[in-house]
């Protein structure tokens, strides 16, 4: 049951010592990463606090701690100074910490008011009308307007943000968690939101927003920490946002969040001695509107043996656009030729057969059957082919032989080839993707984030395969959110944010930078 509502005093008073709320040296371990590592925050009244940082730099992680979805494994959380276990949701909010979620958490089929009633008492009536006139004097306090008996599916996602954030308001929160607040925002609705943050830290709320866009960190921000690999790896104050210009913030901001650039770093390194020959897959003006973010207007070209990168916060639209390139989903708009050959309106069969290849992200729940085999698994695109099947006839030991070769080949660890494949680890399931992919005729290949959630280890072979893949002549497009492999693997790289092409920058000195500003600027379109 959630903490109940109350209205809140008219103005929060800031402790005169310590922070609100402070993370000291808590680290996160999950399988295989170290989601966060010995990070220290501390959050202050009449602030807003700022964290910034790519795909994976444990933001996320440090909101799920924060709002009690989970502890760290070592360190601590304190308020108000004192050290406490934030054990749960509803521990989090009881203890004034609350937190907005980037996907609305309301129930769209109530009114405002019946969804602020939700979590009270089972056994008494709730006062609607009472509950309906602390909203609208909370509202008025805060310069909104809200009418709490509409129907919260008939709102605007600014309206609806609105309404999440009274609802923490008046449960109490002295700490507003806004996380990744303005993703799914207008841009009159972010500038909206920039403004009632000023509001809130006016009345002495301490705010976290999260966002991963500088232009809104320099704009709305108190205190920016920048996070980078699980790390926090730097603050910027009150006073430095202040004194520095825009655009010296923005310098200082970059260098944190993506590295110092070297001369060379991010350029061509030994893969790129390959030879790069004519264009293989176009694209131009493709657009889709499958998917939860629609693909817009997105145009691009890859040659043979050449990599071509595409970097961009997660969520952008990447799925959507590696789905409409494979055909499993389709386009409204534009064109995909594959060696000059129109294939856009062809079926995944057949852009298979003509030479294009998909390496899912999802590898356990589209890219494979986990109750089939390792064998089968190598076969699943190819069932009734020859020289596996003759005349509808399985063929076992063709089967077998090319199972053993690729077991052999890609130094898959199986127990055996008729192993079910869900049986395997996370990187062995990935070389069993590699494997059926990247042999026979293919001539362009596109890999979804390959090396997410995988081992060192497994980064590493996986890596060399894309490369390998490349080298052999293919045309390859990289989707990824992690920007240091698209400056280890790509030749070019395009930043795609709300499935449209920001931009496309040659991998070479500087390139970072450029990168992270294509991906970290706001809406200026």
């Amino acid at each position: 049951m959630q903490a109940p509502i109350q209205a809140p005093a008219a103005s929060v008073p800031a402790p005169s010592g310590a922070p609100v709320v402070a993370l000291r040296g808590v680290t996160k371990r999950f399988p295989g990463v170290t989601a966060s590592d010995n990070v220290t925050v501390e959050i202050r009244s009449g602030e807003v606090h700022v964290l910034l940082g790519e795909n994976g730099a444990g933001k996320s992680t440090l909101v799920a701690m924060l709002a009690g979805l989970q502890q760290p494994d070592e360190g601590h959380i304190e308020i108000d100074g004192a050290p406490v276990a934030v054990t749960s949701p509803k521990q989090a909010l009881a203890m004034g910490i609350g937190t907005v979620f980037q996907h609305s958490m309301l129930v769209p089929s109530l009114t405002v008011v019946d969804n602020f009633a939700l979590g009270g008492v089972w056994w008494k009536r709730p006062d609607r009308a009472g509950i309906a006139g602390r909203i609208e004097e909370t509202a008025k306090r805060l310069g909104l307007r809200v009418d709490p008996y509409a129907l919260v599916s008939g709102l605007a996602l600014g309206e609806r943000q609105q309404v999440e954030i009274l609802r923490a308001l008046m449960r109490g929160s002295r700490c507003l968690i806004l996380d990744e607040a303005t993703a799914m925002l207008t841009p009159h609705e972010a500038v909206g939101l920039g403004e009632l943050m000023r509001r809130l830290v006016a009345q002495g709320i301490a705010v976290i927003f999260i966002t991963h866009k500088l232009n809104e960190a320099i704009a709305y921000g108190d205190r920016i920490s920048v996070l980078r690999l699980g790390r926090n790896v730097g603050e910027i104050g009150p006073e430095t946002l202040r004194s520095a210009t825009d655009a010296e913030n923005t310098e200082r901001i970059i260098a944190l969040m993506f590295g110092t650039s070297r001369a060379g770093e991010g350029s061509r390194g030994e893969h790129r001695t390959r030879v790069v020959g004519d264009s293989v897959l176009q694209v131009e003006n493709l657009c889709s509107e499958a998917g939860r973010v629609p693909v817009r207007d997105v145009t691009f070209s890859v040659r043979s043996g050449e990599i071509f990168g595409i970097a961009g916060i997660d969520g952008n639209g990447q799925k959507e656009l590696a789905e409409v390139l494979a055909g499993q989903a389709q386009s409204s708009a534009g064109s995909i030729r594959l060696m000059g050959r129109e294939i856009g309106g062809t079926s995944v069969g057949d852009r298979r057969k003509s030479g294009l290849r998909y390496v899912t992200d999802d590898r356990l729940g589209e890219g494979t059957v986990g109750i089939f085999a390792v064998a089968t698994n190598f076969l699943l695109k190819d069932i009734g082919a020859a020289p596996y099947w003759q005349r509808g006839i399985e063929h076992p030991e063709e089967i077998r032989r090319q199972a053993d070769r690729h077991v052999q080949d890609f130094d898959i660890r199986t127990p055996g080839i008729q192993t079910p494949v869900g049986k395997l680890s996370g990187g062995n399931i990935q070389k069993v993707l590699l494997a059926r992919e990247l042999t026979g005729a293919a001539q362009a290949v596109i890999f979804a984030k390959p090396t997410y959630g995988l081992d060192v280890n497994n980064i590493r072979a996986t890596r060399k395969r894309i490369g390998g893949a490349a080298d052999a002549g293919k045309a390859v497009v990289l989707i990824s959110t992690d920007l240091d492999e698209l400056l280890e693997l790509a030749d070019r790289i395009a930043v795609i944010d709300r499935g449209s092409i920001r931009g496309i920058v040659e991998n070479g000195e500087g390139a970072r930078d450029a990168i992270g500003r294509l991906m970290s600027a706001g809406d200026d379109r």
